[in-house]
């Protein structure tokens, strides 16, 4: 049997790669925030903009990746609880999403670097991702209807949930007003697709910090 020191120290990593992952999305969704903020674009300008949209989809993944690894650590099978099954796969989705930025986040990026000039140089949430974020959220909201099944039950919570809920129907409303109409060649709408971008990071910003507050101690075993 394991001295008690020992079975301490083997949960310590937990909380440490908790306050990673919640520092991940902070830290994301903060160059997400400033990047969205049309002073600080024209400052910039478009490639400045495409680089801090594209560090912030970095940290976006890195945090998601290891919310993933801690949301059981393996794809659900029989016996998983309903909430770690809906866990797992609000944070498989969400991890998708975020790759899914990565690969928008990068083209705008170079696209900026060719034309800064171009109409919508920098970046908005892109629909793939954002559909993403969308149906991660809701599964995120079915697994905190359960939070004392959790593997965690600080994983979830319900301010958590609904401020990144909220998040991503901003960056879903971001998506829309960012489409580039064909025919004109002009964005749905600027004001929407800038609001958007702004309203969703916050969002995540908040819900981030937020969790941070929350995980100071480790979850008492289970009998």
């Amino acid at each position: 049997m394991a001295a008690p020191e020992q079975r301490i120290g083997a949960r310590v990593p937990r909380p440490r790669r908790l306050r990673r992952e919640a520092w991940g999305f902070a830290v994301g969704s903060f160059c997400f925030l400033v990047g969205a903020i049309p002073f600080y674009a024209e400052w910039v300008g478009g490639v400045g903009v495409g680089i801090t949209f594209f560090v912030g989809s970095v940290f976006f993944t890195l945090a998601a990746f290891i919310q993933l690894s801690l949301s059981g650590r393996r794809v659900p099978r029989g016996g998983t609880s309903h909430a770690d099954f809906w866990d797992w796969w609000a944070a498989a989705v969400q991890f998708a999403g975020t790759l899914c930025f990565n690969v928008s986040t990068a083209v705008a990026l170079a696209a900026a670097v060719a034309d800064p000039t171009k109409l919508g140089a920098g970046w908005r949430p892109d629909a793939f991702g954002s559909v993403a974020f969308l149906a991660a959220s809701a599964f995120a909201i079915v697994a905190t209807k359960d939070r004392g099944e959790l593997w965690d039950r600080d994983a979830r919570t319900w301010h958590g949930t609904w401020l990144n809920m909220l998040g991503s129907i901003a960056f879903a409303v971001s998506a829309v007003g960012a489409y580039v109409d064909p025919d004109t060649g002009t964005l749905t709408s600027m004001f929407w697709a800038n609001l958007g971008t702004l309203l969703g990071a916050l969002c995540f910003l908040l819900a981030a910090l937020l969790s941070r507050r929350t995980i100071g101690e480790e979850p008492a075993p289970s009998e």
